[in-house]
């Protein structure tokens, strides 16, 4: 019998990529034949970084040759939609608590219902089960710590436009 090719994507905003993103990253790309960072284009988010910068930064991260079989790109609309120009077999998604699989499953659910694809969970590891997007920009803010939460090149971004918007 012949092995199924496995295409995933890891939909998301991204903004700004965490450690703890990058953890289910690394877990994922070792159950897929291959996996796409897919930064999602948001109207109703208010995001920190463009699309582009997103995408660049994530780039830095995985083009370094030790994560074979990933990818990243933006995409706009719905994620099946995405999926399916894609021909992604699954959607790859990280839970950090139990609020993430309430939200998670439904989500899910919705998305076999409507487009046939399967969702697969991986749990991110402890230490960065409290981190989010949200947290890191807010943080980030009111100029916290953020070394052990974030890659470096994400870091040093983020502590340039958090100056830039200060003196504006």
């Amino acid at each position: 019998m012949q092995k199924k090719y496995v295409r995933a994507i890891f939909p998301g905003s991204f903004d700004p990529i965490t450690n703890g993103h990058l953890d289910v990253i690394k877990r994922g790309m070792k159950l897929f034949d291959e996996l796409i960072v897919a930064v999602g284009r948001s109207p109703i988010k208010n995001q920190l970084f463009t699309p582009e910068e997103r995408v660049e930064m994530i780039s830095e991260l995985i083009d370094k040759g030790t994560m074979p079989g990933v990818s990243v790109e933006s995409f706009e609309g719905l994620t099946v939609e995405y999926a399916a120009r894609r021909k992604a077999n699954v959607i790859l998604r990280g839970l950090r608590s139990l609020t993430d699989v309430q939200y998670e499953f439904q989500l899910a659910m919705t998305n076999r219902a409507v487009a046939g694809i399967e969702t697969i969970f991986i749990m991110t590891s402890e230490q960065y089960g409290f981190t989010s997007s949200t947290l890191i920009r807010e943080i980030a803010s009111l100029g916290g710590d953020l070394s052990n939460l974030i890659p470096i090149n994400v870091q040093e971004r983020l502590n340039k436009r958090m100056k830039k918007g200060k003196s504006q």
